[in-house]
């Protein structure tokens, strides 16, 4: 089996090499890329099966690149990095496309977990399953126990988005900005809202989304 191929768009030259090397030595094949404009073209004609983005890069930052390679229809997973307390960048980047962030600085075991559930959760149909749910992004459809369920544009939107973030917390506020565009607290109710109805909509598998009170909601958790 030939190893999964990883793109590092890192400006830090230093970090980039050494977040490669530490890969290879995991058994992936990891190459570098300094800026977002040679991390465009690498992610367009390489091949790559994965690719970690820094959102801070010369040419083309990592949200531009991201939303470029979405427009040519290229559904690399990417897993962005961002700063610390950079709420502004993660939300910009989950819209953007990404499928995961994960915060400077971080420990090498959590990007290795993050890589491998991004793995798990992209298969070649892109469908993203969680228990008996399952959601297909392509044709629009989302399945429980393999029976179709109706849902309206953002409760679709909404599952989505907590499926493709399984394991961490979403806070309401940024459940809000992605699906929602809304950028103040006042409207967070209306996360609630379509969460209960969202629950209701998938019956029993509807206990798939946690609720973790004072914070927001997660899948997988």
């Amino acid at each position: 089996m030939e190893p999964m191929k990883i793109l590092v768009v890192e400006d830090d030259h230093r970090l980039a090499t050494l977040l490669a090397s530490r890969l290879q030595r995991e058994g992936y094949e990891a190459t570098p890329a300094f800026t977002g404009t040679d991390g465009l073209e690498s992610a367009t004609t390489g091949g790559y099966d994965l690719a970690v983005v820094d959102v801070m890069l010369p040419g083309i930052d990592g949200v531009d690149l991201t939303k470029e390679l979405r427009n040519r229809g290229i559904q690399l997973p990417i897993l962005m990095l961002t700063a610390r307390d950079a709420v502004d960048d993660r939300v910009t980047g989950l819209r953007a496309g990404a499928d995961d962030y994960l915060v400077k600085p971080f420990a090498f075991a959590e990007l290795i977990a993050r890589i491998e559930a991004l793995t798990r959760r992209f298969t070649r149909d892109q469908r993203l399953t969680h228990g008996p749910v399952s959601l297909d992004p392509t044709s629009h459809r989302v399945t429980v126990n393999r029976e179709n369920v109706e849902l309206t544009a953002k409760e679709f939107e909404l599952l989505e988005c907590l499926l493709r973030n399984a394991g961490r917390v979403m806070t309401r506020s940024e459940l809000l900005e992605y699906v929602w565009e809304f950028t103040f607290e006042a409207q967070t109710k209306v996360v609630d809202l379509y969460i209960h109805y969202l629950r209701r909509k998938l019956g029993e598998a509807g206990n798939i989304i946690q609720t973790v009170r004072g914070v927001g909601y997660a899948v997988g958790r």
